[in-house]
């Protein structure tokens, strides 16, 4: 023999089904849940604890805020980035409204070459040939394909390339100074950084037979100069 409230709960029990499985609107939840209390107090006489409804409501409007907040977060940590887009997409940067200035960037970096590939290399004894000569041009040409090896580099007319290597006695390494100049509207110190990183690669390819232990150091930016943001150097 079945009761009435066994009746009233199986009554109950699909729509309470669709309540959490329920993946709309938090109008459409509120909506569900009223339906819920009224059936449970038709079945059970009184109407459930204000503690379970008011959970539930409190649960769904906190999740839909944390939503809410983590698509503003998403949108300020792209403002910032000129290469992304609002939806984090990758972006060339249209830079036709931006004054033509002379910009100049330096870049610095460093190859160790370890005791016994330094003598070689000093004595101009290496395989290949004049390690520091090559790498020289390698540097410079490095700096004039920029574009073709950074996707989102602009194609500039470059005035002056620079690429110096001096070899250091004291960690037996040899430094790298590049420096990129244009009259352009974008700045140049991809191409200073490009031409460091071409040539530190090519003193390593000169040398790799005579040992695997070098390594490529110390690459960054030391000043750039114009641009709508101004002068910038590493020492201030």
């Amino acid at each position: 023999m079945f009761s009435p409230r066994g009746v009233g709960l199986r009554t109950a029990l699909p729509l309470s089904r669709r309540l959490f499985s329920n993946s709309g609107s938090s109008h459409d939840m509120s909506k569900a849940i009223s339906e819920l209390n009224q059936e449970m107090e038709s079945v059970f006489g009184e109407p459930p604890p204000s503690s379970l409804s008011g959970s539930i409501d409190n649960q769904s409007m906190t999740q839909d805020l944390k939503l809410s907040t983590v698509e503003m977060d998403d949108k300020k940590s792209f403002a910032g980035l000129t290469h992304i887009g609002s939806k984090g997409e990758a972006q060339m940067v249209d830079v036709s409204l931006k004054d033509i200035s002379k910009r100049v960037a330096v870049a610095r970096g460093k190859v160790i070459l370890g005791q016994k590939v330094f003598d070689l290399v000093s004595a101009n004894q290496m395989g290949k040939g004049d390690v520091l000569s090559v790498a020289k041009l390698a540097g410079i040409c490095g700096a004039k394909q920029t574009s073709n090896l950074i996707p989102l580099c602009h194609n500039i007319n470059l005035t002056h390339v620079r690429v110096d290597l001096a070899l250091n006695p004291e960690e037996f390494s040899v430094e790298i100074e590049g420096e990129a100049a244009s009259d352009g509207k974008t700045g140049v110190e991809m191409e200073a950084l490009t031409a460091v990183t071409v040539a530190s690669l090519t003193v390593y390819d000169m040398c790799k037979a005579a040992s695997k232990n070098i390594q490529i150091t110390d690459i960054r930016l030391e000043r750039k100069t114009g641009g709508k943001s101004g002068d910038w150097s590493r020492d201030k």
